[in-house]
């Protein structure tokens, strides 16, 4: 490879900042396949790792077993305690006024119905806003169906306001006495595949039947509703809670030179929704994350212990990022982030501190450069795993956001599989964290904590 490093960039990064400087250009540019593997082995040795089931416990075991055999230190499991959920039978059918069979999937923590289903009719609401202001009238004993219009985005920000409906509906309708409720899929495809994804019941809901529609059958149901006739739906769901049950968060270390230094913290969620393997969400995060710490653990010791944390149990509602914090709330972490968002190519940085533009930065910013990665303006959110710790400890948060244009035709779907990762983009990642944690780990100047 012919590689040109611009002057600027070759001066920042072979500064004085640095102990014993590491060729960051080099690391950045080389090319293994540790990424590929480890996605590879999570998604074909263990597969689907529904939170707090033996499939996960097997996906720890399996991350143990590989950080060790990658030479990582410190190597161990940290458990915790969760609520279990199982998924179980899921149909649905237009009964009348014309039957026809719907494509449906369970939402997380979603009540069952009756086991030979409930039938009732459809209650058609436009958002969120239209079901929250509706009188309980209109509601009570009926099934809601809730639709909406989600559209692909680079940043993937439609997913805030369109995923509300998911996290907040089920409640919403449960309190208004619904029957139970539908959703469109929280999702940008056209596929017949329907979108899982938890949702939590508010204080005062009683749990009720809830679940997404495929994108297309959800545009049926909205077609049948336009013929101005009572539409009447049956469904089946099996869903129910099974008690209290173990995740745990699994760590590894590059331990540091200088204790005194503090952390870099970095990771992923080993479990998995249960309808495809978990591949973009996240496996290919754990092995992007994995390799770059790799690349920089082969040159030696770092100046900062670089951690990486395989998190458990985030779909259901980020237990291990909560667990994480209450665990290690007194250690010193100078950085914290993660990669959640698949594996396509990394297009913005951004972080939050208390200075985002001290030297550090304008390293990160110009080491990632020759990627095609830009500085954003906004705060880094750091994700539903590492915000706790940095909530907790003030932490300075780096994002690397993944362009997420066909993210969410795939997220929390039968699709999620290791097909759909483009080893080329994958690279790319694993580029840019490589250089992130080869700064960050060595340099002498840091971003100070948010107050």
């Amino acid at each position: 490879m012919i590689r040109i490093v611009a002057p600027a960039l070759a001066l920042l990064l072979t500064t004085a900042s640095f102990a014993a400087p590491p060729n960051v250009a080099d690391l950045r540019d080389a090319r293994d396949e540790t990424a590929w593997e480890i996605l590879d082995g999570i998604t074909t040795e263990v597969g689907q790792r529904l939170a707090g089931t033996p499939a996960e416990a097997r996906g720890r075991d399996w991350a143990v077993a590989k950080l060790k055999a990658l030479g990582f230190a410190n190597v161990h499991v940290e458990p915790f305690t969760m609520p279990i959920w199982q998924r179980g039978e899921e149909s649905a059918e237009i009964v009348s006024p014309f039957p026809q069979k719907l494509v449906v999937a369970a939402l997380g923590n979603s009540g069952a119905t009756p086991a030979g289903g409930v039938t009732g009719e459809i209650a058609s609401f436009d958002g969120l806003d239209a079901l929250a202001k509706a009188p309980d009238a209109a509601i009570k004993g009926k099934i809601v169906f809730v639709n909406h219009h989600m559209t692909a985005q680079q940043d993937g920000g439609s997913y805030g306001e369109a995923g509300a409906i998911r996290r907040m509906g089920p409640s919403i309708a449960a309190k208004k006495g619904a029957l139970a409720i539908v959703i469109r899929s929280i999702g940008t495809d056209h596929h017949r595949l329907a979108h899982t994804g938890v949702q939590n019941w508010a204080e005062s809901a009683q749990p009720i039947p809830a679940a997404a529609l495929s994108v297309p059958d959800a545009e049926q149901l909205a077609r049948v509703l336009e013929r101005r006739k009572p539409v009447m739906l049956h469904l089946t769901l099996g869903a129910h809670m099974a008690g209290t049950g173990t995740s745990g968060n699994v760590v590894a270390e590059v331990p540091g030179r200088d204790p005194k230094a503090g952390i870099v913290l970095v990771g992923g969620h080993l479990d998995s929704w249960d309808l495809g393997t978990g591949a973009i969400d996240d496996a290919s995060g754990l092995a992007i994350v994995t390799a770059a710490a790799k690349r920089i653990m082969i040159t030696g010791k770092p100046r900062r212990t670089i951690r990486i944390v395989w998190f458990g149990a985030e779909e259901p509602g980020g237990f291990g990022g909560d667990a994480y914090a209450k665990a290690h709330v007194g250690e010193r972490h100078v950085l914290v982030g993660e990669s959640d968002s698949g594996a396509d190519r990394v297009w913005r940085l951004e972080l939050t501190a208390a200075d985002t533009k001290g030297p550090l930065a304008d390293r990160l910013t110009l080491a990632l450069a020759p990627l095609g990665i830009t500085r954003g303006h906004d705060a880094a959110h750091g994700g539903t795993d590492v915000a706790p710790i940095a909530k907790a400890t003030g932490a300075p948060v780096i994002d690397l956001s993944q362009d997420a244009t066909r993210y969410f035709d795939i997220h929390h779907t039968a699709d999620d599989t290791i097909d759909k990762v483009d080893p080329e983009q994958m690279q790319q990642n694993v580029a840019a964290w490589t250089a992130v944690l080869a700064i960050a780990a060595e340099d002498r100047d840091e971003l100070s904590p948010v107050k």
